[in-house]
């Protein structure tokens, strides 16, 4: 196998010079252009703002597709269904807040925007990917979602998830719950029906 730094080497002393006085050489054109040229710089900020214009638009179409996942995923989770008995929802309540804790130990002190991958460009397609990080964001809001969903006090819940879960994942989980809009996150005593002293640790506390 042919060394590619080999070859490269190669072909510089072959036609006498080295590549490194061409980038300096560049640098100090584009240096003295940038300077002198006026209808230079007026190029360089017309690509600029339109650099700062795709950078926006593609921020508020990925904004825009991660809502309409937030939303899916309530739609999905409201037409499965809650459990109604109260020995069905705790056992529910910890699986999922259990589930939620999990899915948030990995890197979640990181923004969501920083996890999206860019539009796949080689396909025609219009989704996004997401990265295993990203996806588990997603994954552990809906599970602290349905956690609150069957919860008597929501309220309570919430103070406790404000203290505990990393902020990426909160943000995620307001925007499911403003978009539900049934969750009451008004706080009051937590004796009826679940105890939150009485369920089992797994890390909330």
């Amino acid at each position: 196998m042919v060394n590619t730094s080999t070859v490269t080497f190669g072909l510089a002393n072959l036609f006498g010079f080295s590549f490194f006085p061409i980038a300096t050489a560049y640098a100090v054109y584009f240096d003295y252009k940038r300077r002198k040229d006026s209808e230079f710089r007026r190029n360089l900020r017309r690509n600029e703002r339109k650099q700062v214009r795709a950078e926006k638009e593609e921020a508020e179409a990925s904004t825009l597709r991660l809502r309409g996942l937030i939303k899916a995923k309530v739609d999905e989770a409201k037409e499965e269904g809650f459990p109604v008995g109260v020995e069905e929802r705790e056992a529910f309540f910890n699986e999922q807040v259990m589930t939620g804790e999990m899915l948030s130990q990995d890197r979640m002190n990181e923004p969501l925007h920083v996890a999206i991958l860019r539009t796949n460009k080689g396909t025609k397609t219009d989704s996004y990917l997401f990265t295993n990080i990203a996806s588990k964001m997603i994954d552990s809001a809906l599970a602290f979602y349905k956690g609150l969903k069957v919860y008597p006090a929501p309220g309570d819940l919430i103070k406790i998830y404000d203290s505990t879960v990393p902020k990426p994942i909160l943000d995620i989980l307001a925007d499911m719950i403003a978009y539900d809009g049934d969750i009451s996150i008004r706080t009051r005593p937590s004796s009826a029906g679940i105890n939150l002293g009485d369920i089992p640790s797994v890390g909330l506390d």
